[in-house]
């Protein structure tokens, strides 16, 4: 540690923990290679790489082709090719992401340049044939692709937040509850009226209403610190939330 950062006084709570979000240490590091930045730029991609895939499949592009294209992308991100551009003013790394996605399909438009890639990069692996047939249940309407982009970006994100809390419950010892009351968390189909839970569980029906009422609270707090790790600054996140809710209308 360096006397500076001896002298220096702590941060505040929250400036400590948005001093060390995923996107903001991928924004400190610039173009250059850190041992922070990497695996940070790393979980960010790999939370992000299929609403990329659907994004490109969207666009016309045939699955083998869209996975080719998303994981090239991904591949040059990862080794900061692109990191130069990013705008640490507009903040979301999601729209870094999309603006740089468009600009790198620009420019592999050609087929003879599809073949080339790859190349032999460790990059961030992919299941191909899952994203094919996640992206076969995608509804079949007349949405557009960054339209597609942001409505998957929030279901993932939302999809993430609820398998931490799951593993936090069963690393709690409350595990039965978080798989009995799941759906009623997001008000989701097939919800299960308290009282059957209650009888499933063993419990009354008020205990499981104030289970609930506590997961449901965690959930919230637990999908913040995901979005948090998207931002640079912590006012950014209801906005996020914000568009989270847009992106699901």
């Amino acid at each position: 540690m360096s006397p500076r950062e001896r002298s220096a006084p702590p941060p505040a709570a929250g400036e400590r923990r948005f001093a060390t979000t995923h996107w903001s240490v991928v924004l400190a590091a610039g173009g250059t290679d850190t041992r922070e930045a990497a695996p940070a730029l790393e979980r960010l991609c790999a939370l992000y790489w299929y609403p990329l895939y659907v994004f490109v499949r969207r666009k016309g592009w045939a699955p083998d082709d869209a996975a080719d294209l998303t994981q090239e992308f991904l591949a040059r991100l990862l080794e900061k090719n692109y990191l130069s551009s990013a705008d640490p003013a507009r903040g979301r790394f999601r729209t870094f992401l999309l603006t740089a996605f468009e600009r790198f399909l620009i420019n592999e438009k050609k087929r003879e340049r599809r073949q080339k890639r790859g190349g032999g990069r460790a990059a961030l692996s992919l299941d191909r044939a899952d994203a094919a047939e996640r992206y076969r249940l995608e509804p079949a309407d007349e949405i557009t692709p960054e339209r597609l982009y942001e409505r998957r970006w929030a279901l993932t994100l939302l999809g993430k937040a609820m398998d931490r809390l799951g593993e936090e419950c069963a690393a709690t010892g409350r595990a039965a509850v978080f798989s009995a009351a799941r759906s009623l968390l997001t008000g989701g189909e097939g919800q299960a009226p308290y009282a059957e839970i209650a009888g499933r569980l063993s419990m009354t029906e008020g205990a499981v209403k104030t289970a609930v009422h506590r997961l449901r609270r965690r959930y919230g707090e637990v999908l913040r610190a995901e979005i948090a790790e998207t931002v640079e600054r912590p006012e950014e996140i209801e906005d996020e939330i914000q568009s989270l809710f847009r992106a699901l209308e």
